[in-house]
């Protein structure tokens, strides 16, 4: 993973470059914190976590960075029902869809071959050549439907 993390902000930093952007100690803090993220995390919650161990780092920095790491194609942004802007780090070789509970907001990430194939057998069916989704389930969570 140490690995993995160490090629993204590479990436990262070449973007930036062509870009025009300044390579920080303060995007490179927030870009490490983000990519060891295995949740879907808004920009508040990602602050928090940063200005813990390091107060010098504002919201704002934050927030573009986050920009900057979508823009990169290194980061999905999420807006599900709760009208949250989420991101989470981009993998590049896995496709997941989403579960998410309306009552309690928790997401639950799987995936499934299956659907995976009925997808494609849809979209050759109406000679359509899927490029990227995102499918996301609403509903109750094991919990909440008690």
């Amino acid at each position: 993973m140490i690995k993995e993390i160490s090629e993204k902000k590479a990436r990262l930093k070449t973007f930036m470059k062509q870009k025009g952007f300044k390579s920080t100690r303060q995007r490179d803090i927030i870009a490490s914190e983000f990519l060891k993220c295995e949740e879907h995390i808004t920009a508040e919650e990602l602050y928090k976590k940063v200005s813990r161990r390091n107060k010098d780092i504002g919201y704002t920095t934050v927030y573009r960075t986050l920009k900057l790491l979508s823009e990169s194609g290194l980061a999905t942004e999420r807006i599900f029902a709760d009208q949250l802007t989420r991101y989470e780090p981009v993998s590049d070789d896995e496709h997941h869809d989403h579960l998410i509970c309306l009552k309690c907001g928790s997401i639950t990430e799987f995936e499934d071959p299956k659907l995976e194939r009925l997808q494609e057998k849809i979209a050759s069916e109406f000679g359509f050549s899927i490029v990227d989704h995102k499918m996301d389930f609403y509903g109750y969570c094991r919990d909440c439907k008690k």
